[in-house]
């Protein structure tokens, strides 16, 4: 399983439509992705306009091509794109340990 985290910063003041717009990106796309196990969101205490995306796929395959090359990307970043502030940082993560 491949881990991806997307540290996402957003405009100020709009936490409320990206909450919803993020919930709906995530529930009406990416969870029908090829591959996709899984995601969560979380929103920072101290900097409220930033967002870690956190979203578990079988390969990393599943995100870089499957994904990112389809038109389902088109569709998400339609939904959550123009809440961005900059482009999101994006990192891939092997599972070592899990409890």
């Amino acid at each position: 399983m491949i881990l991806e985290v997307a540290d996402i910063r957003i405009h100020p003041g709009q936490n409320a439509a990206f909450d919803q717009a993020i919930a709906r990106g995530l529930r009406e796309v990416i969870a029908h992705a090829k591959g996709c196990q899984g995601y969560k969101v979380n929103k920072g205490i101290e900097s409220p306009e930033r967002y870690i995306l956190q979203i578990f796929w079988d390969t990393l395959e599943d995100h870089t091509i499957g994904f990112r090359q389809s038109d389902a990307f088109t569709q998400w970043r339609s939904i959550v794109g123009p809440f961005f502030a900059q482009p999101p940082h994006v990192e891939h993560f092997d599972l070592v340990v899990k409890s």
